[in-house]
């Protein structure tokens, strides 16, 4: 009998410490519940982060790799220019390409040819408009 007036008191004492094992746990409970709700808080931000951080990293790459294409563009028709004016230099540096050059852009000829100037039928509009400046200048004064 002893035995169940010890159990009795055990359960009476364990019954009437219930409510405050409740508390206990509900207290318990709702601190966790904030912890959890925090971090879920904080993870949500963290994935906004990466997120918008992703996106202006591939924004990023795609506005270089334009920048990369115009760049090997702009290297690729200075190195033909440059290619260009080395053959330019090279036919300039004989007789045969100041002759050319004296006979094309001066209006030069050598001793034994005759130069003849065809002038197209239509002149372009500034160079009429030049003309008729310079003539009217001349008139005037």
């Amino acid at each position: 009998m002893k035995k169940r007036l010890e159990k009795n008191k055990y359960s009476r004492n364990s019954r009437k410490a219930l409510p405050a094992e409740k508390k206990e746990q509900k207290q318990n409970n709702s601190s966790s519940g904030f912890y959890y709700s925090f971090l879920t808080i904080v993870l949500l931000l963290c994935l906004i982060q990466i997120t918008i951080s992703a996106v202006l990293n591939i924004s990023k790459i795609i506005s270089y790799n334009a920048k990369i294409i115009q760049i090997r563009n702009t290297r690729d028709a200075a190195l033909a220019l440059n290619e260009q004016l080395k053959d330019n230099i090279k036919n300039f540096s004989n007789a045969t390409g100041l002759e050319a050059i004296a006979r094309n852009n001066l209006k030069m000829s050598s001793e034994d040819e005759v130069l003849v100037i065809i002038n197209s039928a239509q002149e372009p509009e500034e160079e009429k408009n030049e003309k008729n400046k310079f003539i009217g200048l001349i008139k005037h004064d």
